[in-house]
């Protein structure tokens, strides 16, 4: 009863209607109105900073844009989009494939862009974050570059909240965030348990030199023998960083600390290895950038 009276009702505004001067009454109801514009779904924004941590999966709920200069976790450098077979497939890209590894080393590119300088030699960390399943299906095919800063480059660090954009933030050499000089400090087995930083003009005993890059073809070290390949490619960074010959004599000068990151960036291609010279037991009290032989001679044989 109740849908036959709206029937009913609905006849009689238009016989009212009719009262009028008839031209535009003629039975078509949406004849008037303007064409709907596509349905279109969402896209994040670039150059934005966020209060959520980082994470693989991006569903539009958990969202939220924030002023970069109130406490936040991540800020977004870019935004791009996934094309050719990666665009077709049924689930966003994930672990090591064709689409994620493009995805990253596109995201690593552009953030040394927006930081004004090799990321790596900070104490900052990138991601990509991903469309959720459900928007895939509708059809989103965007990626976004996140940047992060950590608290220390001990055990990748741990994500903090920061103030400010990172836009630029390492287009001074004297950064806060770059990666200096550190304090090691070792158990009673001789393992390293912490790495703090440590100002190159007090005592200290090791010091960033670079970021060495393993090939493609090279596997996560697992195993001592792996371990020395990424310490060679250090030590040659820490030849050149102190400008002492680069042969048999080098590790005898110096040891290595060689950072790569977790198993999870690897797989995705960064094959960046962060290095630091050590020398266990020394009390530097300056940096040895370019000062040569007689800063770093030969301890022992």
């Amino acid at each position: 009863m109740r849908l036959r009276w709206g029937m009913v009702a609905v006849a009689a505004l238009l016989a009212v209607a009719g009262c009028g001067s008839g031209g535009d009454v003629d039975g078509d109801l949406t004849n008037d109105w303007g064409a709907m514009s596509p349905a279109t779904g969402f896209v994040p924004v670039a150059e934005t900073c966020h209060l959520s941590n980082f994470a693989v999966s991006g569903p539009r709920s958990t969202y939220e844009e924030t002023d970069c200069g109130v406490l936040h976790r991540t800020e977004t450098v870019f935004v791009g989009e996934y094309s050719g077979p990666a665009a077709d497939a049924a689930e966003p890209p994930s672990g090591a494939s064709a689409g994620a590894r493009a995805a990253y080393r596109i995201c690593d590119q552009k953030t040394t862009q927006y930081v004004g300088g090799p990321w790596r030699h900070a104490r900052l960390w990138i991601g990509v974050t991903h469309p959720s399943p459900a928007a895939w299906s509708g059809g989103s095919r965007w990626f976004r570059c996140e940047v992060v800063e950590l608290d220390s480059i001990e055990n990748d660090g741990a994500l903090i909240q920061r103030t400010g954009s990172l836009r630029g933030a390492l287009a001074d050499a004297a950064s806060a965030l770059a990666l200096t000089c550190y304090a090691i400090k070792l158990d009673d087995a001789g393992a390293i348990t912490r790495m703090p930083p440590a100002p190159c003009g007090s005592k200290h005993n090791a010091e960033f030199v670079g970021v060495w890059t393993a090939g493609d073809k090279v596997a996560y070290p697992k195993g001592d023998a792996a371990w020395e390949e990424f310490h060679r490619g250090c030590r040659t960074l820490a030849a050149r960083y102190v400008g002492v010959p680069d042969d048999g004599d080098l590790q005898y000068r110096t040891g290595v600390v060689s950072l790569p990151g977790n198993a999870d960036v690897w797989a995705q291609g960064d094959h960046g290895v962060r290095c630091y010279l050590w020398m266990d037991g020394a009390e530097l009290t300056g940096s040895l950038k370019g000062k040569g032989t007689k800063a770093l001679p030969v301890q022992y044989k």
